[in-house]
């Protein structure tokens, strides 16, 4: 039976999967089950959209608490330029990464299941950072029954494999099976592969080459993230490329890959460049009249986006007053005045004018 959505449940959706923040996220979902029409079609969207309203209410409560005596976030509120989720089975490494990737002191033992929460930490990468999340491992004896309300903010992910594991390619195959029954996707195409962003749908495509559904058609709640696979413990063995050519023949896998050390630091080097340009990060300054830009801490936007969602970063309620913007940098000449709709490059200085 067709659904027949309403334009004010289509307008809800469309902010639902725009937005990364879990409390705006929360209010989207509960503004969907208001507006969504009441019948028969609609009675398994209806049952989906209560329960992770349910489910993101309950972590959002719980991660409120976890300040006091309740347990921790399981919720993560995305920082920085991106937040990237560190995906992979048991004593993979993912920890051992983490730690040395963003400093965080993360747990760090010769045993699975020593991460049991979302752990956040900061990957530097020039004048920006990335937010690396390292999750619990993935495996049948650990189900993790949150997960994708947790990834649902993500934008990508590094799925981290042992390149000395005999069973490395069980795992994986573990790894895709469990995230598929969670309704997330590990895709090979990354947002610098495609076509330009244009807009701040961030959900469009999330790098599987496959529209993520919308407002009419396809599943809202679908997660697909982009992967690059780190292939680590590359100390361990004689010929790592050798060892990663093997695993990709042995698994058909697709995704992008880097052959990677957390005891030696080989390759890690490589992650927050690979990051920056396969994500098609743009950065943007602003400056006030008369005052030189601000060029230590610039607004991080994706490849297509516009003036409109640069004042939308700097407060919301700037993009509705916002009438025109001068523009110093590789998108147009020193001084131009351009409109909300004109699209910034990486370097851009612009002064927004109410």
């Amino acid at each position: 039976m067709p659904a027949n959505l309403s334009p004010e449940y289509k307008a809800a959706e469309a902010a639902f999967r725009a937005t990364r923040e879990p409390h705006e996220r929360l209010a989207c979902l509960r503004e969907m089950l208001r507006t969504i029409p009441k019948h028969k079609g609609t009675e398994h969207l209806q049952a989906d959209i209560k329960a992770r309203i349910k489910e993101l209410g309950e972590q959002l409560e719980s991660g409120k608490k976890g300040t006091a005596h309740g347990g921790p976030a399981l919720v993560i509120r995305p920082e920085g330029a991106a937040q990237v989720a560190l995906i992979g089975p048991p004593n993979s490494g993912k920890s051992a990464l983490h730690d040395r990737l963003t400093a965080s002191g993360a747990a760090v033992a010769p045993y699975p299941f020593t991460t049991q929460v979302p752990q956040p930490g900061m990957l530097p990468h020039e004048n920006i950072q990335f937010q690396l999340l390292d999750l619990p491992p993935l495996s049948r004896d650990h189900p993790l029954p949150w997960l994708a309300t947790t990834l649902q903010t993500a934008d990508a992910a590094l799925l981290v494999v042992d390149l000395t594991d005999a069973d490395c390619v069980q795992q994986l195959e573990t790894v895709h099976a469990m995230l598929a029954e969670r309704r997330v996707t590990l895709g090979a195409v990354w947002p610098a592969d495609g076509p330009a962003a244009g807009g701040s749908d961030r959900n469009a495509d999330r790098g599987d080459g496959t529209d993520s559904g919308g407002a009419t058609g396809g599943d809202v709640f679908t997660v697909r993230l982009p992967a690059l696979l780190l292939a680590n413990h590359a100390d361990r063995v004689d010929d790592p490329a050798a060892e990663l050519q093997a695993l990709r023949e042995l698994s058909g896998l697709r995704w992008p890959a880097l052959v990677v050390s957390a005891a030696t630091g080989r390759g890690l080097g490589d992650i927050g460049p690979w990051l920056f340009r396969q994500l098609a990060i743009v950065r943007v300054y602003t400056k006030v009249p008369g005052h030189p830009a601000e060029r230590e801490r610039p607004f991080a936007l994706r490849r297509g986006q516009t003036v409109g969602d640069v004042a939308r970063l700097v407060h919301r309620d700037l993009a509705r007053t916002l009438r025109y913007a001068r523009l110093w940098g590789p998108s147009g000449f020193d001084g131009q005045q351009v409109g909300p709709e004109h699209r910034v490059a990486d370097g851009d200085v612009i002064e927004l004018h109410t």
